[in-house]
Order: structure tokens, then C-alpha cells, then sequence
């Protein structure tokens, strides 16, 4: 295209795409085939905004010449020019029964208009500043409005009365949008966030963070369980409404982005801008990105295998569970112990794991089998922790009963056990180079142990609750620990002595890991919420809130692509996500969540059924489905909605 693009919606039915050009003209597609149809002409000025009649037949135009214009979608003939603004025409928007025509204008007021005669109905005053947008609510009985004085007011469509006014921008609000259902309204602000209010109470259940720019739109999903945003940083993004976290970050536009529109059809998003350039996507239609069966109760714990291809997670419904790590598949259930299973942990070879549980025993586990190999018994409570030495020839166990034992990897004997804990010990991990143990106990103190000479050689005191983990840098040189107190510490291993005191979570901390680099630090809480931090400066960079229960399991994995992190929940789930880094910020996207209850297919046949791939069968398959399909591909499927969550596939117009 030879300009911005300021407006781009679909036709109703899909069949059509339509883009307002900086230019005056607008331009309309066939889906099909994605060839121009017809050519608009007649504003003297750019194209702010477009909306559809309900039924397709029309369309509306809202310019800088401060007119809105009424044309026929089938010839491109201009039915009627509205005038009456005395400024820009920002937006514009028909009402759901197609009988009234809503628009907003920089001269700080909003018309209703009769777009069978042309008239204007009401107009509608009470913005302080130029009004960008407006929007009707899917019943038709009030309209919404963003404006430059960073509020958000809802109108009776009937009086023209305001009845709510949202505040909570701090800057210029250039978009909102109502969700399908009418009950909340999204808004797209200059001071870099988007917040989606409650249409009852008029609260703020959320506020999007992660655009570095300005954002300019936001739109709903036709399910209304997502959320998409495009920025004057060049990026659309992808939000879950539910939680509020981040699930895809599209890149590929050179300048800031104007226009995203969702698809009728629910399976394209567009987005416009700047760059005169238009991009489809693709994107599925699941509710999530991929989803798997998870454990019937909370997560314990959950590690990653060394070559970060193997998730295992244990849980309090007794199992073990090992993870495809790509595609969130559940590849194997481990059972034998006799009740909860508190702590897992992978061999540094990743051919045997290691786990504890309130039986009071210690299993070791084949990973390529799933066998048990051995059953260490000689703890008198539970076991709340295992983990191997970097060598991997020793496995240490960790108990409610005060002690460590230590047992040899390969045959079960027992080697050891390091007393002096006056209470049960709820963590333990060996230094990198194995030369030290480091526990924490319910008895508030982390202690430092000679693996060698197995005697306590420091106790590191300043916790006011249980220690429920601990973790060395990458180096060695650091040992972070997690409290029941709140707080996170980080200890200099050379002097013992307390370096940083991290704070924010409002309940126990019960997990933390170091990422592979050891510049980040992630901890996970009973407030639900994981927190990254920088090991530097103690900044906490980002937070993954309104997860479903407080994250008991935390983990990086290994590769060679980037950071990602899995973490394990109190609701039963397992969830990977993505971490990536920019400009000192951190963005955390979702890449696969393993739940309870999100797909049923038990007694459903997929016999001689075509067209599946293999991973396709086995999560079908893991859901309860009977039979054997017929030929099956062997690339996973693009059509599948639980295993591909946003497609790459770009078009441009």
C-alpha cells in the first residue's frame, strides 16, 4: 500500500476486508483472494476509523475532514455525508441493531446519529479533552468512550446520561472494546498499559503490562477469552483474559501499530499501521495454547531433565508425572509410593529419578522404563526433598524426622546421615561443584554442610519462618533461600553473610531457582503469583499473577533458545512458560498448560479417523479416546487447536 493504514475491520461474514488509508481512500478485499474489489473515494482527508452495518450492506467512515461518510458495501456508491463536527473524526461505530451510528470527535464530544436519514440524534458532552474512541455494548443500550483527559465513561444511549467514569489512566485513552458478553470493557492507553474493567462494579480487574509504547487498540476475541493490543512499539499482543498474563508476543511490523482487527471467522488477526503495510495471522481457536491433563491435586515440586527435554512433576495425588517438555504431552505416570509425593529430582545423566514421600521412603526410578529400582527405607517421617550431586554417584533425602541421608545412587546402600537440625528438614541441594550440601529447616535457619567429612560447617541465621527452599548460583558463589516468612535472602557463600533480602510476595515463598545464566531468579508463592528477579540489583522484573492455586514447583529449563520456566500449582497444574528479555524489562509469555478437566474424551472413537498426527493420537488418546486412526501424518497438524497456538503465516496486501 502507498499509505498508513489507519482502519482495517472484516465485513461481518468474513468475505470482506476494508482499510482506511492516511490518503482519504478506502480500499476494499476479498478474503478469497485477497485482491482489491473496490477502490472509495471522496474524503478530503485521512480515514481515522470504519465500521460495518450489522447486516453487512453499508459501511461507515470517520476522517479528518471532519465528516463521516455512509457508503454501499456492493457498489462503493456514498449514500450520505454526516457533518456537524466541528474537529477530526476520530472513530466511529454502528449500533448492534444497525439503526444508529455513534461517533467521537476531537471537538471533546460524541454524535448519535439516524444513518437512514442522515440526522443527528444527540450529541453527548462531558470529556474534558479530544474523545478517540467509542464503541456501543453488544445490547446496544449504552456506548463507551476513551478520551485524551485518560478516562473511560459509559453513556446511556437513550438520556445521553454518563453513568460510570472509569479512572485509572494516567495518560490519553485511544481505544476501547466491550467484551461478547457485555460485561467488561477493555482500554488502550499512551501510558503503555491496557485495563479491563467490570461493567457491574466499575473496578479495574486487570491491568496489561509489557508494551514498551503506546498502546492504540485493543479487541476482543469473538469468545472474549483473549485479548489482543497493538503498540506504537511495533508488537500486537496477546493476553488471557482470565489471568491477565501475556500468551504470544507478534512481531513484524517496522513501525507503531494503529489498527487490529479479529476475524469473524475466528481464526485470523489483522493488524495496520505506519508501516502501509497489512499482516494476517493466523491463530486457533482453542482457549488456550496447549493443554494436557494435569494431577488431580496440587504440585509439589516439578525439575527438568539436564538436556531440558523431560519435565517430571510430583504431586499430592500420589503420582510422578514426566512431560514432554515441547509439547506438554504426559509421557508416563509413576505410582508406588503410598500417599503424597513431596520432592522429585532427575540424575544429572537424566536416566534415573529420585523421589520422596510421606510413605517415608526414597524410590529411584528408571526414566526410560518407569520402573522402580529401588525403595530406600531409614527415615522415621516424611520425605520432603531429594536431589543428586553434580556426579550423580549419591542421592540425598531430606525429612520431617530432622535428618539427611545420604544413599548411593546405584545400589540404594546407605552412606551417611547429617544431623543438627532441631526441627524437620524441608529442603536440601548440593553446591555445583558437590563439595557442599545446603538445607533449610522448619527450625527457621539454613544450614552448610562438608560433604566429605558430613559435619555442619555454617548456620545462617535471619529467616522468621519454616525454609522451604534452597538453591546455589550456577557459580556456586550464592545460595538463595525461600521463606514462610515472605522473603527470599541471598547469602555470600564465602562469608555466611546475608547480601540481599528480597520482598513483594504477601505469602510464604515456597520455591526459588536461578536461571542457567544466574542473572534472573524466579520464586514462586503461596500468593499465587511467581516473581522474577534480578540477582544483581534484588529488582524484581517482572510477576506472572492470578495463577489458579500458590506455585509449589519452579523450574528452569535448559536450552539452547532461550529461557523458558515451568512451574507446578496448588490446583494440580503444570505450566511452561517463555522469558524473554528486553530493554531490562522481562516478558513472560504461557507456552503450554497442563490442567485439570480441560478436555474430556472418554468413550469418543477415533477409529480409522484420518488426518491425525501422532502426537495428536497420544493426547487424544490421554483424554480417554478409544481406537486407532488411520494413516497418521507425520508433521503435527495445523488444524489441531490444542497443539498449535499461534501460526506464522503472514500476508501482505
Amino acid at each position: 500500500m502507498d499509505s498508513a493504514i489507519y482502519s482495517c475491520p472484516y465485513s461481518p461474514d468474513g468475505k470482506t476486508f476494508i482499510v482506511g488509508l492516511e490518503s482519504g481512500d478506502i480500499h476494499v478485499y476479498s478474503t478469497s483472494s485477497w485482491e482489491i474489489i473496490r477502490r472509495l473515494n471522496g474524503h478530503g482527508g485521512a480515514v481515522r476509523y470504519i465500521d460495518c452495518s450489522p447486516d453487512g450492506n453499508l459501511i461507515v467512515s470517520g476522517s479528518c475532514d471532519k465528516t463521516l461518510r455512509i457508503w454501499a458495501m456492493d457498489s462503493g456508491v456514498c449514500r450520505r455525508v454526516l457533518t456537524g463536527h466541528a474537529n477530526i473524526v476520530k472513530c466511529v461505530a454502528y449500533s448492534p441493531h444497525g439503526d444508529q451510528v455513534a461517533s467521537a470527535s476531537d471537538d471533546k464530544t460524541i454524535r448519535l446519529w439516524d444513518p437512514a436519514n442522515g440526522n443527528c440524534c444527540q450529541i453527548i458532552s462531558g470529556h474534558e479533552d479530544a474523545v478517540n474512541c467509542v464503541v456501543y455494548s453488544p445490547k446496544g443500550n449504552q456506548i463507551a468512550s476513551g478520551s485524551s483527559d485518560s478516562t473511560v465513561r459509559l453513556w446511556n444511549v437513550v438520556t445521553g446520561e454518563c453513568s460510570y467514569i472509569f479512572v485509572g489512566h494516567s495518560d490519553k485513552v485511544w481505544s476501547i472494546s466491550f467484551s461478547p458478553r457485555g460485561d467488561q470493557v477493555a482500554s488502550a492507553s499512551d501510558d503503555k498499559t491496557i485495563r479491563l474493567w467490570d461493567m457491574e462494579s466499575g473496578k479495574c480487574h486487570h491491568v496489561l503490562e509489557g508494551h514498551t509504547n503506546e498502546v492504540n487498540v485493543v479487541v476482543y476475541s469473538l469468545k472474549g477469552s483473549r485479548v489482543f493490543s497493538g503498540s506504537k512499539d511495533g508488537t500486537v499482543r496477546v493476553w488471557d483474559v482470565q489471568s491477565g498474563s501475556c500468551h504470544h508476543t507478534m512481531t513484524g511490523h517496522g513501525s507503531h501499530i494503529i489498527y487490529v482487527a479479529y476475524s469473524p471467522k475466528d481464526d485470523m488477526v489483522t493488524s495496520g499501521g505506519l508501516g502501509k503495510t497489512a499482516r494476517l495471522r493466523g491463530v486457533t481457536v482453542g482457549e488456550s495454547r496447549r493443554i494436557a491433563s494435569g494431577h488431580s491435586q496440587e504440585v509439589s515440586k516439578v525439575k527438568c531433565s539436564p538436556n531440558g527435554n523431560l519435565i517430571v512433576s510430583c504431586s499430592m495425588d500420589s503420582t510422578i508425572k514426566l512431560w514432554d517438555t515441547e509439547t506438554g504431552v504426559c509421557l508416563r505416570t509413576l505410582s508406588g509410593h503410598g500417599g503424597i509425593v513431596y520432592g522429585v529430582a532427575f540424575s544429572p545423566q537424566g536416566s534415573q529419578i529420585g523421589s520422596g514421600s510421606v510413605d517415608n521412603a526414597v524410590r529411584l526410578w528408571d526414566v526410560e522404563t518407569g520402573a522402580c529400582q529401588h525403595i530406600l527405607t531409614g527415615h522415621t517421617d516424611r520425605v520432603w526433598s531429594v536431589v543428586y550431586p553434580p556426579q550423580g554417584n549419591q542421592v540425598a533425602s531430606a525429612s520431617w524426622d530432622k535428618t539427611v541421608r545420604l544413599w548411593n545412587a546405584k545400589t540404594g546402600e546407605h552412606q551417611g546421615t547429617l544431623i543438627g537440625h532441631t526441627r524437620g528438614v524441608l529442603s536440601i541441594v548440593y553446591s555445583p561443584n558437590g563439595s557442599l550440601i545446603a538445607t533449610g529447616s522448619k527450625d527457621y535457619t539454613v544450614r552448610l554442610w562438608d560433604v566429605r567429612a558430613m559435619i555442619c560447617t555454617n548456620i545462617l541465621i535471619g529467616h522468621g519462618n519454616w525454609v522451604q527452599d534452597v538453591v546455589f548460583s550456577p557459580r556456586g558463589d550464592q545460595l538463595a533461600s525461600a521463606c514462610s516468612d515472605t522473603t527470599v535472602r541471598l547469602w555470600n557463600v564465602a562469608t555466611t553473610s546475608c547480601s540481599m533480602r528480597l520482598t513483594g510476595h504477601n505469602r510464604g515463598v515456597a520455591r526459588v531457582a536461578y536461571s542457567y545464566k544466574g542473572d534472573l531468579l524466579a520464586s514462586g508463592s503461596f500468593d499465587k503469583t511467581v516473581r522474577l528477579w534480578d540477582v544483581a540489583s534484588g529488582r524484581c522484573r517482572a510477576v506472572v499473577q492470578n495463577l489458579q492455586g500458590g506455585v509449589f514447583g519452579v523450574a528452569w529449563v535448559p536450552s539452547s533458545d532461550g529461557n523458558y520456566l515451568v512451574t507446578g500449582c496448588q490446583d494440580g497444574s503444570v505450566h511452561k512458560w517463555q522469558v524473554i528479555e528486553e530493554e531490562g524489562q522481562c516478558q513472560v509469555t504461557l507456552c503450554w498448560s497442563a490442567t485439570n478437566g480441560s478436555l474430556t474424551a472418554t468413550g469418543a472413537s477415533i477409529q480409522d479417523v484420518r488426518g491425525l498426527t501422532p502426537l495428536d493420537k497420544q493426547l487424544l488418546k490421554q483424554r480417554g479416546a478409544e481406537g486407532e486412526p488411520e494413516n497418521l501424518l507425520r508433521k503435527t497438524g495445523k488444524e489441531l487447536i490444542i497443539t498449535a497456538p499461534v501460526a506464522s503465516q503472514t500476508r501482505q496486501l
